[in-house]
């Protein structure tokens, strides 16, 4: 499937397909549309990633291999495993072609306040090089997801800006880390408003304009309400493509409620889903970590799926 159809040699010249963009919208909706689903929204430029694939990605950081599989495992044998589960993918969905993306944690939420006491640690730029070269090595893309502690979005993003900039980087920014209160980070869950959620997504909407990009996504984590505040007022953008990503853990029943509450019934754009390799699966006897075939019967059905 192609997101556009070409009309010159040029790139400025390319033209989004509407029709076959409505179209997959309304097969996330399985073809049965509601007063939610799918969302009416821009148009987005042309070579937008979304509807037209699905994102599977796998998250982490490689000084921490307890915060995701990203670093749990060696590189290749990481790489090898997420290729596995984007076959998994291709094969439960033949329509929707796989793209593979490792979002890495740029920004990491701390106990402790640090330098400036903003209670966050910004990674290396050769912990995000690395990053780069492994997706490479399986024409992935990388997001790199920001924990903001004390600090803010306006502060952190420009820090990323030679990043950000190239084509093929992406962003996600993580409300659960964004401590408005005061308090440190995992001693409550924090929140961003629909105001901050503009200024990434007008961040990134200046950096495609600029460098003449494709679309970038930005991916928000939530996993209660209370965690995006006025979603009504986030407003989209054709340079910008917004998923709002469920990233709670436990029971499929649990996980799914969630999905429904946080993310189905308060629509922005994209929908996102998270698995966990561990906590998922507890310790409940029978109880795994849910299936492509499972997640896909999801209503919307979500355009980016995360492993950790």
């Amino acid at each position: 499937m192609h997101a556009v159809s070409v009309t010159d040699t040029t790139k400025d010249s390319l033209q989004l397909d509407t029709a076959l963009y409505n179209a997959a919208l309304l097969r996330l909706a399985h073809n049965k549309p509601s007063n939610k689903w799918p969302v009416k929204t821009v148009y987005p430029k042309a070579g937008a990633l979304l509807p037209f694939k699905r994102i599977v990605a796998y998250y982490g950081n490689f000084y921490e291999g307890t915060m995701g599989i990203l670093g749990e495992l060696p590189p290749d044998s990481m790489l090898h495993k997420l290729q596995k589960e984007v076959k998994k993918w291709q094969l439960a969905d033949t329509l929707t072609p796989v793209q593979p993306a490792l979002e890495y944690i740029a920004v990491t939420a701390q106990g402790t306040p640090g330098k400036g006491s903003k209670y966050r640690l910004r990674m290396p730029f050769a912990q995000i090089d690395k990053t780069i070269e492994l997706a490479a090595k399986i024409n992935g893309i990388v997001i790199l997801d920001v924990q903001v502690g004390h600090s803010t979005l306006q502060e952190e993003l420009p820090a990323l800006l030679p990043y950000l900039k190239l084509p093929g980087v992406h962003l996600a920014i993580d409300p659960e880390y964004s401590m408005k209160s005061g308090a440190v980070p995992c001693a409550e869950i924090g929140t961003f408003s629909a105001e901050d959620i503009n200024y990434a997504s007008t961040y990134l909407a200046e950096i495609v304009k600029e460098y003449n990009l494709d679309p970038k996504i930005l991916v928000v984590h939530r996993f209660t309400k209370q965690m995006v505040t006025d979603y009504k007022k986030i407003t989209t953008c054709p340079e910008v493509q917004i998923v709002m990503d469920m990233d709670g853990f436990g029971s499929a029943a649990k996980k799914i409620d969630s999905y429904k509450s946080a993310i189905a019934n308060e629509p922005v754009q994209f929908t996102g889903f998270k698995l966990f390799y561990k906590i998922d699966r507890g310790t409940a006897q029978g109880r795994n970590i849910m299936t492509p075939e499972e997640v896909l019967k999801l209503f919307p059905s979500p355009s980016f799926i995360q492993y950790q």
